[in-house]
């Protein structure tokens, strides 16, 4: 049977009932204002207190339930690590007078105040030149797309003081318990078996920013095994240079024997015309987080979406009272090694 921790309430009403059986000359009840009143109250503080870091290690004992660093320690019996934030790298242009020198380590900064350190003097010959940075802070906040405007945080001789920046990606931040704990749960329940399908997927999502996995043996003839992964917190679809980390990853883990293929899905957007009351932009972004949520639950290489999954989704968005999904009519289906991506949703009144 499980123990139930007793309310506050219940604390008090213990200790005062106990203090007031116990204290002679004390005739029924002790008062809420009396000094044994406060003594009682104090003491139930304490104690619920106490209740209440017991409650929480018991839960750190379990792996399953643990959380922060004592999450982390469970997950390193198992040799699993925590995924630590990288930190985004790109480039970022200047323009300035020929022969002008950027020294290496000069701070741009946006708007928000995230700052870039430049990789390496550079000088200029010609008037514009692009120069590798990388953020200060690690995170995924680092990220930071194509054409912003950055700002030199102190002046440069020759150098404007805005400066454009390229796509500057490739920053996550530290993983979160959520995913660690998918990752040893993963371990705990599909133990190496040198080379199992389940070995692939562990050792995809070791890699920071990987959030599902494919695995598909002999998919290219005898020894072969092909891998599909997505990074659902970074665009969905992986860029060639992530393939590349996957792929060095697993090969210095995979049996000798098998020839592996690390792969990106090809995205197929899912264009979908709705037919939504009321037809306002609050419901239309709950329809488009919901659809989001679909794709990132049902989508898989290969498979098809339901349109009855997607009638469902757009269901269940907030505010929505009434809709109808005019385009797709049907089942969506995808070849091998294509995987749904939403598209472009045009919404219509009723």
């Amino acid at each position: 049977m499980a123990f139930a921790r007793p309310t506050l309430t219940q604390i008090i009403d213990r200790v005062t009932a106990d203090i007031g059986g116990r204290v002679t000359g004390v005739d029924g009840a002790v008062l809420r204002r009396s000094l044994l009143g406060i003594i009682g109250q104090s003491t139930a503080g304490a104690a619920h207190h106490l209740y209440g870091y017991i409650d929480w290690v018991s839960r750190q004992v379990m792996p399953d339930t643990a959380e922060g660093e004592y999450l982390a320690r469970w997950a390193s019996i198992w040799g699993v690590a925590r995924q630590a934030a990288t930190f985004a790298s790109g480039i970022v242009t200047f323009t300035g007078t020929v022969g002008s020198t950027i020294p290496d380590g000069t701070i741009v900064q946006r708007q928000d105040g995230a700052q870039y350190a430049t990789q390496g003097a550079m000088t200029l010959t010609a008037s514009t030149a692009s120069v590798p940075v990388q953020a200060v802070t690690a995170g995924a906040a680092g990220n930071l797309a194509a054409g912003v405007t950055v700002s030199l945080l102190s002046p440069v001789a020759g150098i404007q003081s805005n400066a454009t920046s390229g796509s500057i990606t490739g920053g996550a931040d530290k993983e979160s318990d959520e995913k660690l704990l998918a990752r040893l749960l993963q371990r705990i329940q599909n133990p190496p078996h040198g080379g199992s399908a389940a070995d692939y997927v562990q050792w995809a999502l070791e890699v920071p920013d990987v959030t599902r996995v494919w695995v598909y043996p002999l998919q290219q003839g005898a020894g072969t095994v092909t891998v599909l992964f997505v990074v659902d917190n970074v665009g969905v679809i992986p860029t060639a240079s992530k393939v590349t980390e996957v792929q060095t990853h697993i090969d210095g883990l995979r049996p000798v024997t098998a020839e592996v293929f690390v792969a990106a899905p090809i995205a197929q957007p899912l264009d979908m015309t709705i037919k939504l009351s009321p037809n306002t932009a609050a419901v239309q972004a709950a329809v488009r987080a919901e659809l989001e949520d679909l794709l990132s639950r049902d989508g898989e290489p290969g498979k098809p979406i339901l349109i009855s999954r997607l009638r469902e989704a757009v269901s269940i968005a907030a505010g929505e009272d009434n809709n109808q999904i005019v385009t797709p009519t049907a089942d969506v289906a995808h070849a091998t090694g294509y995987m749904p991506t939403l598209g472009t949703l045009t919404f219509q009144s009723f």
